[in-house]
């Protein structure tokens, strides 16, 4: 799992700065989890991210983004309450989910969503 700044978001997942309508950047799908270190549930949801990482090395990439420090970013995904999650197929829309699913509900939808077997 990486830690993303606005920056390397423009160059990982979307340039929103260059692009007006959705463009994903990245060559495998993501899930972007958007977070705070004070959060209990998203601490909660960290140990099912990091087992999703390993399981899917190499098919999928999973990003967190800490609201704290990249504030203009989750103001950009109206990013309200956390965690959040941003589960970006490759071809196709992203889709938000709010909350700290349980795992076996995310390996779900790294299936169907982002469609990684």
């Amino acid at each position: 799992m990486e830690n993303l700044t606005e920056a390397s978001f423009k160059t990982k997942v979307f340039d929103f700065e260059a692009n007006k309508e959705w463009k994903f950047a990245g060559e495998k799908p993501c899930i972007v989890d958007f977070y705070a270190d004070w959060c209990g549930p998203c601490k909660m949801l960290a140990p099912a991210l990091q087992e999703l990482s390993i399981k899917y090395a190499g098919k999928l990439d999973i990003y967190k983004v800490n609201t704290d420090e990249e504030r203009h970013l989750s103001a950009l995904f109206g990013i309200q309450s956390i965690p959040t999650l941003l589960l970006i197929p490759v071809k196709g829309q992203p889709q938000l989910v709010r909350g700290a699913p349980p795992k076996e509900n995310l390996e779900k939808a790294i299936s169907e969503v982002l469609e990684v077997k």
